[in-house]
């Protein structure tokens, strides 16, 4: 049996909230209702139970269309998602402070903006690794030329100085002890500057087609693509090309933590598993569902089909899961990212003090001042409560708790 909620309103698709247990603010139910509005829309939209407000469309929703795609839709972190894998190292492997451990993490990985106000960038190679360049150079680089050539103001040359970086925000990398003792390393990033550029381009663009076009929209943001339009097959080559970034993106930073945690003080030789992760939340691929080939867009939302192994991860201080997908059709195969916002960044700096921050992450070796305040894990929903309201889309393979954080 299905946990969703139905939500019937005139002139729109149904929607079906996976929502039990869980808040759903009033600003997300209309952007969703504004969303049920457009008239491709493949038979219903299905809401995540980690759903709040976004950009045009709520994050934490599916949306399957036929015929067209609302970059917006899409986001602006095109690509963005987990990465994750076990190792060989158990609990009482770890040394009494991992301070050392976090401090090797930042040093492999850059992150963030700005050192000290100044104007370095810790969030971008100033030496790329050859690693990066070699698959910068195998799977990127052509196809960021033909994309450039046609839309030169995308490129500003940086963008192979972030592959391997972790960016800002809610972007971080854990070093998490699952149920048995045994160590993980985790991490959630994306498409960096990049993709960020691409989707604002694309979705200003889409604005443009559908004002030309006269297109009546409930919310601008909500702009879209015709397939078999010029620029809708731009913006899918280009949509492509970034998520192939983010997940490459990931790929190298989790080589860098797992090189970089081998050379910390007290870390004994370790191996690593085949069990490891590398899954989108924000990104759009066309799929079969209920007989029809549909272009699915999953902003803040994740796969999970059948067997589908896929991560849920909760807040600086709260559990993660690694999950498998149990293919529930009327979720069109798809789980909460994550535990979801209740708060704006701007609310939380406001309602909470490095003290309480500093009590909500005790005993997880992170960073414990203002600049991280806003991501408090009091500023998001209750991942318990999130992982019940989604039973009947996934099973809990194994849970997770940080002992490490690194945030962008």
């Amino acid at each position: 049996m299905s946990n969703y909620d139905l939500i019937n309103v005139p002139d729109a698709a149904p929607i079906k909230a996976w929502v039990r247990g869980v808040p759903l603010e009033d600003e997300a139910r209309t952007q969703l209702i504004n969303a049920a509005r457009m008239p491709f829309i493949h038979r219903h939209i299905a809401v995540m139970p980690d759903v709040h407000k976004g950009i045009g469309a709520t994050v934490g929703s599916v949306i399957p269309t036929i015929g067209a795609i609302i970059p917006a839709a899409v986001g602006v972190d095109i690509g963005c998602g987990m990465c994750a894998v076990r190792t060989s190292l158990t609990a009482s492997d770890l040394p009494e402070s991992l301070r050392a451990v976090r401090e090797a993490i930042e040093r492999a990985v850059p992150h963030g903006r700005t050192e000290n106000g100044g104007r370095g960038d810790r969030g971008a190679w100033h030496d790329l690794p050859p690693r990066a360049t070699n698959l910068w150079k195998e799977h990127l680089a052509d196809d960021y030329r033909v994309i450039c050539a046609k839309y030169p103001k995308l490129d500003r040359g940086n963008s192979v100085n972030h592959l391997g970086t972790l960016g800002t925000g809610n972007h971080f990398i854990e070093v998490c002890l699952d149920e048995a003792g045994q160590v993980w390393f985790m991490l959630h990033s994306g498409s960096r500057g990049v993709g960020n550029r691409f989707g604002e381009f694309f979705i200003s663009m889409a604005r443009d087609d559908c004002r030309k076009a006269g297109v009546d929209l409930p919310d601008n943001d909500l702009a879209y693509f015709r397939e078999g339009t010029e620029h809708f097959s731009d913006y899918t080559h280009a949509v492509g090309w970034a998520q192939n970034y983010a997940r490459i993106n990931r790929q190298v930073m989790l080589e860098n933590v797992i090189s970089a945690v081998a050379k910390a003080p007290g870390i004994k030789p370790f191996t690593t598993t085949v069990e490891a992760v590398n899954c989108h939340h924000n990104y759009v691929q066309q799929e079969q569902h209920f007989g029809a080939s549909v272009w699915v867009t999953r902003k803040g939302a994740v796969r999970a089909g059948l067997g589908d192994l896929g991560i849920i991860p909760g807040s600086m201080g709260a559990r993660s899961y690694i999950v498998r997908g149990k293919g529930n059709p009327e979720s069109f195969s798809s789980c909460s990212h994550g535990a979801g916002r209740v708060m704006s960044r701007t609310k939380a700096k406001k309602l909470f003090t490095v003290a309480d921050h500093a009590k909500a992450t005790e005993g997880v070796e992170c960073r414990k001042d203002a600049d991280v305040i806003d991501e408090t894990p009091m500023a998001y929903k209750d991942i318990d409560a999130v992982m019940a309201a989604q039973s009947d889309l996934v099973e809990i393979v194994h849970t997770l708790k940080q002992v490490v954080c690194v945030k962008g």
